[in-house]
């Protein structure tokens, strides 16, 4: 993957990545503010901002309006770590993107109606996604009893509704001041436009803009958990389901890619091994899932499934331990480990035909701290063998390293 890397006078990183084979340009922008950067008794603001981005800047009422007359589309995600905009237009029309990325770095419209409105919009979220589906406070349960200590102890969403509903516009000014600033962001311009122009363009929008006297907030890091943690809650859910949370490593830590490969082959799709064993076997679980939530901190490995009807929750877990505990037992087969390579070399391959992708790819790796990971992660799954598999497993797939939930139907 070519690049190149240069960085303005106003802190501003920016990555240039060509491409000639499609007509579009993408801009990518990274903004270093998650959740975990928030106050705990002010969360949800990273998540706000998402909305509050689209509210009108200085000079532009509207967002979408310019971008859509210019042919381009857009769109945010904000997790634990990052918050990161993006939108594509085609080469002839950039400028459209830099003028409208640019305006809202330098000053995002702050008013008291925009934010009533947006919100507005937060809260309805909250409400339907969080509050009124079944299972939808499921992390608001099992993240604090995951986590003690650090900020992954509440969802990208808040901690709750009064925190949105509370928030000042001295509060979100104050925020926004902090963190959305040239010297906290990572630029990506991607796609059929040269070096050269990307200079001039970066030169004339973003340059101008005055770096921030950025303060990042500090955090105590979870402590290793000795003993298993547990709870059960009852809800008018149709089934019963099971959680099982395992503190794991660190997205920049070398056992990460060890220990998705390792999630993979547990969970990933239905010729995975929980699937086949307690779905289709034991017949215990209607659906069983499990992935890594890939956090830039020691994340999670995630197991969790929905109970046929009529199944004793407490025989479902102990039927996920054995089976975790036989896993741990010994190196998987090189036949199996040549297959769970395979499937990662595709997915990495599929991935990166998309431009957008790979602009996001490469802002991700430039957050992380090493932008050749961008060019090299396919290389970090062929190096695994079976024994860092086993090695994993057996660090992190253990009943003193676990948080399970169990979600109970009260209709059962």
């Amino acid at each position: 993957m070519v690049y190149t890397r240069f960085i303005l006078p106003n802190g501003l990183t920016v990555i240039h990545h060509p491409d000639t084979k499609t007509q579009l340009v993408v801009i990518n922008i990274l903004y270093k503010v998650g959740s975990r950067d928030e106050s705990p008794d002010q969360t949800g603001f990273a998540h706000l901002f998402e909305h509050l981005m689209f509210g009108g800047s200085l000079n532009i009422p509207e967002y979408d309006t310019p971008l859509q007359i210019a042919g381009g589309d857009n769109n945010a995600f904000t997790n634990n770590d990052i918050t990161n905009y993006y939108l594509t237009v085609p080469k002839n029309n950039i400028e459209t993107g830099f003028w409208l990325e640019s305006d809202r770095m330098l000053s995002l419209a702050f008013s008291e109606n925009s934010l009533k409105v947006q919100q507005g919009v937060v809260i309805e979220e909250f409400r339907e996604r969080y509050l009124n589906q079944p299972y939808g406070d499921l992390w608001h349960k099992l993240l604090p009893l995951a986590y003690k200590q650090h900020p992954y102890a509440w969802p990208t969403i808040g901690k709750e509704l009064a925190h949105i509903e509370n928030a000042t516009l001295q509060d979100v000014k104050a925020f926004f001041q902090n963190f959305y600033c040239p010297n906290n962001a990572i630029l990506v311009v991607a796609g059929n436009i040269d070096l050269e122009t990307t200079k001039t363009l970066c030169d004339k929008w973003f340059a101008p803009i005055p770096k921030s006297n950025l303060i990042k907030s500090s955090y105590k890091q979870e402590e290793i958990q000795t003993s298993p943690r547990f709870l059960e809650t009852t809800a008018d859910v149709p089934y019963h389901m099971l959680v099982k949370a395992y503190h794991t490593c660190g997205r920049k830590e070398d056992d990460y890619y060890a220990t998705d490969l390792l999630s993979d082959y547990l969970g990933a799709g239905r010729s995975a091994l929980l699937y086949n064993e307690l779905v289709k076997k034991q017949q215990l679980f209607a659906e069983l899932d499990c992935y890594i939530t890939g956090d830039v901190d020691p994340g999670l490995l995630i197991i969790e499934g929905k109970l046929v009807e009529g199944v004793a929750i407490e025989k479902a877990d102990e039927a996920i331990t054995k089976l975790l505990a036989t896993v741990c037992e010994a190196p998987l087969s090189e036949s199996t480990m040549e297959r769970l390579k395979n499937k990662a070399e595709t997915t990495i391959a599929f991935h990166d035909m998309k431009v957008l992708n790979r602009a996001m790819k490469l802002a991700y790796a430039e957050f992380l701290g090493d932008i050749s990971t961008a060019t090299h992660e396919q290389e970090k799954y062929t190096r695994l063998s079976s024994s860092d598999l086993h090695r994993v497993c057996n660090a992190f797939l253990t009943p003193n390293n676990c948080s399970t939930v169990y979600y109970l139907s009260s209709n059962a």
